[in-house]
């Protein structure tokens, strides 16, 4: 077997899984630049890929952290594209965040704080791993999950060798 790692052999689903997504993005409190933000900082691995029963992807979102206030960066800017006349930056939340009113507030220090931070790591945590839930029903459809699950196996014993 080549020692390709599993994420590699999956870029076409990826993409398909990408498309079929939009709409939980859009309807989310991230806008599209967001969430392409969030996912540039997640990593996905497959969980137990040695047992069939228990293998499941899941998002490692631990470096999240970094990025939520470069998340808040692009918010202002759409916030005040938004006030130019722009169209809004498109999906930025059935939540009521983002816009002006918010890019305002934040410029006058009015912003959510600490809380709002926690609460936008969460909901990008709760999303990165609802896409991993579609990513792997999507393989498992598609008859691609237990190749992509055995690839991980070998991956994670290389990455086992390689540590010793």
């Amino acid at each position: 077997m080549s020692n390709t790692s599993w994420t590699d052999r999956i870029v076409g689903e990826r993409m398909t899984v990408d498309q079929e997504f939009s709409s939980q993005i859009a309807s989310s409190r991230f806008s599209n630049q967001q969430w392409s933000l969030i996912m540039t900082a997640t990593e996905f691995e497959i969980e137990h890929p040695d047992d069939p029963d228990r293998a499941q992807i899941v998002a490692d979102t631990d470096k999240l952290e970094q990025i939520i206030p470069e998340l808040e960066n692009v918010q202002s800017g759409m916030g005040a594209m938004a006030g130019a006349g722009g169209s809004g930056a498109g999906g930025s939340g059935s939540s009521g965040s983002g816009g002006l009113v918010d890019s305002i507030k934040g410029a006058l220090g009015m912003g959510g704080g600490a809380n709002d931070h926690a609460e936008k790591r969460e909901a990008a945590e709760r999303l990165t791993q609802a896409y991993a839930d579609e990513l792997q029903s999507h393989l498992e459809s598609k008859g691609r999950w237990e190749s992509v699950r055995e690839a991980a196996v070998v991956t994670s014993e290389d990455d086992t060798e390689a540590n010793s």
